[in-house]
């Protein structure tokens, strides 16, 4: 839409209306600088109408998108409506304020542009609300509002402040990294090191030199001295990932490193001392391996100090609309798209998947259909297709189906885990007795 303008339309009559409207407007001439500004401009802004007048518009918003990908420009340029593009400006104080925008072409009586109009929302107090709520669900960078994920939150900046020897126990793809990584970034060695190493695709004649590195001449092609991720871990963390695929051999060594604190780099008559902290990680529960007799149970005493264990994501499926909203802002920002949902009929879908990849596997899921999606709605057709094809099994949602869904598979998957008792799962969910019946009678939860 155009918006015509004559040649005294801007006088008392139209302020008065402007000045009326809760949302913040200007206009500018074909040059950018400001010709009018409304009272709810100068309240979002910190600018008087008398200090914004006849400045350019990006000397008083100094938003990142004014000088490449102007609102007001591409109004004009494109011969379109811009609606709703999120931004921060820089407020007269310093502060960062989020708004949203629209603008729109500005043309005389002769149907010549003129310059353009602009108006944008303060967004500070949405934004604050998301981060108070979204704060509940997120720690570090791991988000769940699974009771189990939960008390491994309230008990995380504990064991991060020890410098006790961590394993953590859960399916691939469950995020065990990302709480190592919470667990060295909360802890007194977070401004040193923090060194991955997967033993999982570490061959066994490697593994010594890898995590202990050599000398010169330990070797045919060793010319030099190689430091070993010890060395590079020294006075940080090492995480040792699928520590259940290594070796007896290498666990030997292991062994020694955790027990004595020291190792001795390939070819070397001596040992170096290690100041860094273990953080380990399995796919397969270890104790079940020591019984199998594939992995040793001193190391693996050793290793078990502080337990961590992490269900899959088929029993935290109350998490999966929370992830989905997670994984569409990380890769909006990533590719620079503005996809702001999942369908509801997508949903569906993904409350019913079990998951075998668990958490990796639905940001996988939500990035092949960032690939395909060119609109603002990830759709049944974006999904990858074995997904796609469910959805002749799909039932069909309602309007609200995304909250809903959602709604109806925690009741479920908390009835379950609590074998039905309607208490035990209301002080769960964090719901009265009776909210929780009412809302089992509106699912048709029996």
């Amino acid at each position: 839409m155009k918006f015509s303008v004559g040649e005294n339309e801007c006088g008392g009559f139209v302020g008065t209306i402007l000045d009326s409207i809760a949302d913040g407007v200007f206009t500018i001439d074909a040059d950018k600088r400001i010709t009018t500004f409304n009272r709810a401009a100068e309240r979002i802004t910190g600018y008087t109408r008398e200090e914004a007048i006849g400045k350019f518009c990006h000397e008083i918003f100094r938003a990142s998108i004014c000088r490449q990908a102007c609102a007001i420009d591409e109004a004009v340029r494109e011969k379109r409506d811009v609606v709703d593009r999120p931004l921060n400006i820089i407020a007269k104080d310093g502060s960062s304020i989020p708004i949203s925008v629209s603008a729109s072409a500005l043309v005389g009586d002769d149907g010549q542009q003129i310059g353009g109009v602009e108006t944008f929302r303060d967004l500070s107090a949405i934004e604050a609300l998301k981060k108070e709520i979204g704060g509940k669900y997120t720690f570090e960078d791991i988000v769940s509002k699974n009771r189990n994920i939960h008390k491994i939150f309230n008990i995380l900046p504990d064991i991060a402040d020890s410098d006790a020897t961590v394993l953590i126990e859960g399916p691939s793809g469950s995020g065990k990294e990302l709480f190592a990584r919470a667990i060295h970034n909360l802890s007194p060695r977070k401004d040193k090191p923090y060194v991955v190493v997967n033993c999982g695709v570490l061959p066994d004649n490697l593994f010594e030199s890898e995590l202990f590195g050599y000398v010169k001449g330990a070797f045919t092609d060793a010319v030099r001295d190689k430091p070993g991720r010890f060395a590079l871990a020294e006075g940080g963390a090492i995480f040792l990932d699928e520590i259940g695929d290594i070796s007896p051999a290498a666990q030997v060594k292991l062994l020694r490193v955790i027990q004595e604190k020291e190792y001795e780099p390939l070819g070397s008559v001596s040992t170096t001392k290690a100041d860094v902290r273990i953080i380990a990680a399995s796919n397969r529960p270890l104790a079940e391996l020591v019984e199998n007799g594939s992995f040793r149970r001193d190391l693996y005493y050793r290793l078990n100090v502080v337990r961590i264990e992490l269900p899959p994501l088929r029993e935290r499926r109350e998490d999966i609309p929370l992830l989905v909203e997670h994984f569409i802002k990380h890769f909006n920002l990533k590719r620079e798209k503005n996809i702001r949902d999942v369908s509801p009929e997508v949903m569906s879908v993904l409350m019913k998947h079990s998951f075998p990849g668990n958490v990796r596997e639905l940001e996988n899921i939500i990035e092949h259909a960032f690939v395909l999606c060119h609109g603002n709605m990830i759709e049944i057709e974006h999904l990858p297709a074995e997904h796609a094809q469910m959805r002749v099994a799909a039932p069909q949602p309602s309007a609200d189906a995304p909250l809903m869904t959602a709604e109806a598979e925690t009741i479920k998957m908390a009835l379950e885990r609590n074998s039905g008792n309607r208490a035990e799962t209301a002080r769960e969910l964090g719901v009265s007795y009776a909210t929780l019946w009412r809302k089992m009678k509106k699912h048709g939860i029996s």
